[in-house]
């Protein structure tokens, strides 16, 4: 059959519009599964909101009906067991994502950025705005965080540099033992040494402001001097108070009486840290008009180096001091509790002291490295005692994703240390005080591959702790010498002692030891 033209043309038309209408439900078909696909992808990310965790009113009965404020390390833990290893908390203004687990822990840090930030620290800001001070490593952020850290890092951070500090934390160990010597010769026993923590707790700031200020305070002097004591009792005073006034809403600070502590702790702070600051100010300029060479560590350097301003040296060396304190003091004391309670650990560790430092020559930072099982003693109190328990990030430059959530910038990431270290699928036998853990021959017998985020006492990155070399070099420098003097026993009506949390961790009562001298060998 012959078809005609027109009939060719419409045929041609039908074809085309069939076509068409192919091509139609094909794209209709695959802009519904691209769409379907997006969907399903939008569905598995999930956010904060979808993460589990307590109520807000469940937090408030936590924390100040059942007194969980001074245990948030123990409460976390409860936590933990409830909602597994992230949970999020709100409380008041704060939304927190926890991390308890160190793999999780490691995607975090890993994605902190250029310039890390651990929180806000809007309470420490707020008294530095108040009384228009600078800011200092732990609350300035951003390039003005960098360029200070790059600063304080130098003469500090490197163990090279540590070592130069060795003399003068000798120095400072010997009245240390002096003290000690004195103490337990008082007590009514002849031996015991009570609150061996506050005796820590004295040397630590002696130590650490001979470092820092170049100059000793008098904290291990018989009669402390006025204002140096006043000191010392505002830097606890402010770190108390700062817990109730980090938690409660801002309106509170006229009506409680938390608020008011809290400032005058930290005027009590910064007016100390300026008179020292400013009386080597003034050395410096007296030795430059008198065209003498200036010579000097750690706080000559910062003076005179131009690199920072005179107030950020104010502010910065205010917030070394705390840094550089409880870390020294509470590991110490830790360590001799546990130590008392295992006289065969305790026995080993000496023979070991006694050996790579032997006769009366005082020990040097050199002769530490002849000491593996003194440094593990000191890594294990870390573990079980991590002096800042918890610890924080935020990430400011991009989302944050973890498996299937999303989080978005600016999220406030929790990091439960001491909830980690004591996890037994981190470490075998988690809760009990085992050195030999961190020696070779242990991870060898035992075949221990602990995750290195599951350790991180001091931090992690650009924003680890900057007194780390110093503060290690002080405890085993510390430690080496007690142990090699005295033989620690503990009290026998001291019973179980637990720890505390007022931001850093803390005995909850008094450590009290048993002294006894050794025998010449």
């Amino acid at each position: 059959m012959i078809l005609s033209s027109s009939q060719i043309f419409k045929g041609r038309i039908s074809r085309a519009l069939q076509a068409c209408r192919v091509r139609i439900l094909q794209d209709r078909a695959l802009h519904g599964a691209a769409a379907a696909e997006t969907a399903e992808r939008d569905k598995k990310m999930k956010t904060f909101d979808d993460l589990p965790g307590p109520s807000l009113l469940t937090n408030l009965y936590w924390f100040f009906i059942r007194g969980y404020l001074l245990h948030t390390h123990e409460l976390q833990q409860i936590k933990y067991k409830h909602y597994g290893p992230m949970f999020r908390s709100v409380i008041g203004r704060y939304k927190m994502v926890t991390i308890m687990d160190p793999e999780i822990l490691e995607l975090v840090l890993r994605q902190e950025g250029k310039y890390p930030m651990r929180s806000e620290m809007d309470v420490w800001k707020d008294h530095r705005n108040l009384r228009s001070l600078s800011y200092g490593p732990l609350t300035e952020e951003g390039h003005r965080w960098h360029n200070l850290r790059s600063a304080l890092n130098k003469k500090m951070l490197k163990p090279s540099e540590a070592k130069m500090y060795a003399g003068s934390i000798n120095e400072v160990v010997s009245d240390l033992i002096e003290r000690i010597r004195d103490l337990r010769r008082d007590s009514p026993s002849g031996n015991t040494v009570n609150d061996i923590a506050n005796v820590f707790y004295r040397f630590a700031f002696e130590g650490v402001s001979y470092i820092v200020f170049e100059t000793r305070i008098g904290c291990m002097s018989k009669q402390i001097p006025l204002e140096t004591q006043k000191f010392i009792d505002s830097i606890g005073f402010m770190l108390k108070n700062s817990v109730y006034v980090t938690y409660l809403p801002p309106w509170t600070r006229k009506v409680l009486p938390y608020w008011k502590r809290y400032i005058e702790g930290w005027d009590n702070i910064f007016d100390f840290g300026k008179k020292l600051v400013d009386k080597k100010m003034s050395e410096i300029q007296a030795r430059l008009g008198s065209r003498e060479e200036v010579q000097g560590e750690y706080l000559t350097y910062l003076l005179s180096s131009g690199n920072l301003s005179l107030p950020e040296v104010y502010g910065s060396v205010c917030e070394l001091l705390l840094a550089g304190v409880d870390t020294t003091s509470n590991t110490l004391s830790w360590s001799l509790y546990h130590l008392a309670q295992d006289p065969e650990l305790q026995q080993f560790l000496h023979e070991e002291v006694a050996q790579a430092v032997p006769g009366d020559r005082i020990p040097t930072a050199d002769d530490i490295a002849q000491m593996p099982l003194l440094r593990a003693v000191i890594k294990e109190t870390l573990r079980l005692y991590p002096v800042v328990p918890v610890n924080a990030r935020i990430i400011t430059e991009k989302e944050v994703t973890i498996g299937d959530y999303q989080f978005p910038k600016n999220t406030l990431f929790v990091l439960n240390h001491y909830a980690i270290s004591r996890d037994e699928k981190n470490f075998e036998q988690p809760e009990r005080f085992l050195p030999q853990r961190w020696l070779r021959r242990w991870f060898r017998d035992h075949k221990m591959k602990n995750n290195p985020f599951s350790y991180i006492p001091f931090g992690y990155g650009i924003r680890a702790c900057v007194g780390r070399r110093i503060a290690e070099l002080e405890m085993h420098l510390t430690l080496s010498r007690v142990i090699k003097k005295y033989e620690i026993r503990p009290d026998p009506q001291g019973g179980n002692i637990k720890p505390m949390a007022r931001i850093v961790l803390t005995p909850n009562k008094p450590i009290n030891l048993q002294f006894l001298e050794r025998k010449a060998l």
